[in-house]
């Protein structure tokens, strides 16, 4: 088959027999990928640098019966400050190993391709609370695949930021003021600020979404339930879930 061009960016790499690297590749419009890597681990190889993890890279791929193979890579965009701390690291393995379990394909995958470079950016450059990054990603990255909250409104009377504490229910994904959920059984878990933080995080253009302030009462609050909303769709346990929570409580 013809080999084609595609940029991507680099979710996993595994190691495979003596230096070969097996690629997971989040690409704008085949979503995440699989591709062999081969010899790329060799220090000589073209392929060494542009198949890291976390590297944005131009890759020529041959399609193949199970993966693809990277005949080349051009490298494009290195995140080399997140090697520079233990939580960094931890974070960006936890934020593509979430894109890579959602597997979003079409528009859908151009998008979470672009969150997913703009929060390693982030984390990259270290002028944002990593807690910030971390619930903007899940936020935006559940409502970009398809489990976008109802948060415009209390479900049940309407009210729109009534009150100072609300309810957000990440199974059903609506949201109740505190009258309300107090007739529902339900404890509330977002104050205001964290209220309109999500809103904020959810529902503003690309470039905006990290362009907020917030308390770190209300970042606890945001930050609790954003991670409870983005486990609770999930099919499976994230692997980098416990190492990051170990680091980043």
């Amino acid at each position: 088959m013809e080999p084609f061009v595609t940029m991507g960016l680099v979710l996993k790499e595994t190691r495979y027999r003596e230096a070969d690297r097996i690629l997971t590749i989040l690409t704008p419009k085949l979503g995440v990928i699989t591709a062999m890597a081969a010899n790329s681990l060799r220090l000589k190889s073209k392929l060494f640098s542009a198949c890291g993890l976390f590297c944005y890279s131009e890759f020529t791929l041959v399609p193949g019966r199970n993966m693809y193979t990277v005949r080349e890579a051009d490298v494009q965009n290195i995140f080399h400050g997140i090697s520079s701390s233990i939580e960094g690291v931890s974070l960006a393995m936890y934020l593509t190993e979430l894109a890579a379990a959602l597997s979003p394909t079409g528009e859908e995958a151009a998008r979470e391709l672009r969150l997913v470079m703009n929060s390693l950016y982030m984390i990259n450059e270290h002028r944002t609370d990593l807690r910030v990054i971390k619930a903007v990603f899940e936020l935006r990255t559940m409502s970009e695949c398809g489990f976008m909250p109802q948060i415009v409104c209390c479900r049940d009377c309407g009210t729109y930021d009534e009150g100072d504490a609300f309810y957000l229910d990440a199974q059903e994904g609506h949201l109740l003021c505190a009258s309300c959920a107090a007739k529902a059984g339900k404890n509330c878990n977002l104050d205001k600020a964290a209220l309109f933080a999500l809103r904020h995080i959810c529902l503003v253009e690309d470039k905006k979404i990290f362009a907020f302030k917030i308390s770190v009462g209300s970042l606890e609050k945001l930050s609790a339930v954003a991670e409870n909303y983005a486990l609770t769709h999930l099919d499976k346990p994230l692997k980098s879930y416990a190492f990051l929570k170990s680091v980043l409580p």
